[in-house]
């Protein structure tokens, strides 16, 4: 029996005494962390107003028509780390009204923003645009 324990013990000693430094270390970590509330993965988001970005229209590369676009700007809320917005501009975010696909008309369209990498999200105001498309011919 005492050989058993002896084994048990004295066995891989050098890793067992590492995996219960690492253990202890983790315990503490999470135990200081929650009374802090404090995570490691907790990300705070800041916003940041872009004005006048411009609206761009996208449409089939044989459609010749015209577009209007009402308003040509938007402003552009974006969220994300204080350090990457202070280095983002409003010509890195892309405004875009998709018309393929639609034929003459006056309607109103839901604008897309596609942000610069880095940043979380993005939405523009107004979220949609008045588009005037131009009958061919």
């Amino acid at each position: 029996m005492i050989k058993f324990l002896r084994h048990m013990i004295f066995h891989d000693f050098w890793l067992k005494l590492f995996s219960l430094a690492l253990a202890a270390m983790i315990w503490f970590t999470v135990h200081f962390a929650s009374q802090k509330d404090v995570s490691p993965l907790t990300f705070t988001a800041n916003e940041r107003e872009f004005a006048n970005v411009p609206v761009m229209v996208v449409f089939a590369a044989e459609d010749v028509r015209s577009f209007t676009v009402n308003p040509r700007v938007v402003k552009v809320t974006a969220q994300g780390d204080t350090k990457m917005l202070n280095s983002v501009q409003g010509k890195d975010f892309r405004v875009m009204v998709d018309l393929t696909g639609i034929e003459a008309a006056h309607l109103r369209k839901k604008v897309e923003v596609n942000p610069p990498l880095g940043v979380i999200h993005a939405h523009a105001t107004p979220a949609e645009v008045e588009v005037i498309i131009t009958p061919k011919g």
